[in-house]
Formats: C-alpha cells, structure tokens, sequence
C-alpha cells in the first residue's frame, strides 16, 4: 500500500485513516507486500471466524442446556469478530490478544467436551438443536483450531505489519 500526500493536503489535518504525511512524501507498508505475510493475515482472519463460528454454533444448539456460560461464549463470539476485523485492516496489535483469548478458550473447550460426551447417556437433559456427542466433536474441534490461532497469530507479529517507510516523493522535488 502507497500513501501520496498532495501539496493541497495539510498535514495538521489527521485524514480518516490516519495522521497525514507531511507534503511530498510517500509512505510505504514494504512487508504486507509480501505472499508470506498476506498468507498469514488471511489465516489469521479465517482462524478467528472459524473459531467464533464454532463457539457460536456450540452455544446455539446447547442453549437449552448450559448453565451460565452463554454470556461468556457470546463475548468470545463477538470480540473473536471484532479481532478478525482488525487483523483483516492489518492491525498488527491484536495478534497477542487473539493468541491469549485463544489458550484461553483451548482450555475451556478441553475442560467442557468431556460434559458433552457425559450429558449423551440417560438421566441428562439433551440439547434441542444437535446431539451431545457432536457439540463435544465440535468442542474438541476448537483446541486445534485454537492452536493453529495461536501459532498463526505470533507468527504474524513477528512478520512487522507496522513498518513504514517514509520517502520522498520525485514528483515534488
């Protein structure tokens, strides 16, 4: 991505997307040019909506039998997508948040699948929506994805989405 600032363009004026560039000067973001760190950005995003997806279906089809835990798995939900927002705009200071929530929700769903496979036997209420046994599939389909998260997350900021690089622009000189 190339940011021109124009001679009309006042740089004490902060623009939508940011504090403006002084006139003449180009800046450039030289490391989201590159395959890698696109690769890991779109992985980044598709990690988290597959993961709020998860969550979202697991508290969809078991709400009839959690107790307590929906406003918890709702949050997840929704700062899962407002991450995945940010990282898609190249906000490279969500990545260790997403990779904390991500243990954080690795251990909830490794500790909450064994309830699910127990609630399958008879004396337990079932959900409405899909059997027992799946939602504790589906739980334990969150670890790996959760993992991948993680490793996904700390790579990306290792790759410094934040660089710029300011030069002049040869048109103003």
């Amino acid at each position: 991505m190339v940011i021109v600032m124009s001679s009309s363009a006042s740089s004490a004026m902060p623009s939508p997307a940011g504090p403006r560039a002084p006139t003449g000067v180009v800046i450039t973001h030289p490391n989201r040019d590159k395959a890698e760190v696109q690769a890991t950005r779109a992985a980044v995003v598709l990690l988290l909506l597959v993961s709020a997806a998860l969550v979202l279906i697991i508290t969809i089809a078991g709400w009839n039998v959690l107790e307590g835990a929906v406003v918890v798995q709702l949050a997840y939900v929704a700062i899962y997508l407002t991450l995945a927002f940010y990282a898609a705009r190249w906000n490279r200071g969500v990545l260790p948040i997403a990779a904390v929530l991500a243990v954080l929700l690795a251990i909830f769903s490794l500790v909450a699948a064994p309830g699910w496979f127990d609630r399958d036997k008879a004396g337990f209420a079932a959900p409405d929506l899909l059997d027992a046994g799946l939602l504790g599939v589906l739980t334990l389909l969150i670890i790996p994805v959760q993992v991948l998260l993680v490793t996904f997350a700390m790579r990306g900021f290792k790759q410094g989405w934040n660089v710029e690089l300011e030069r002049r622009d040869p048109a103003y000189t």
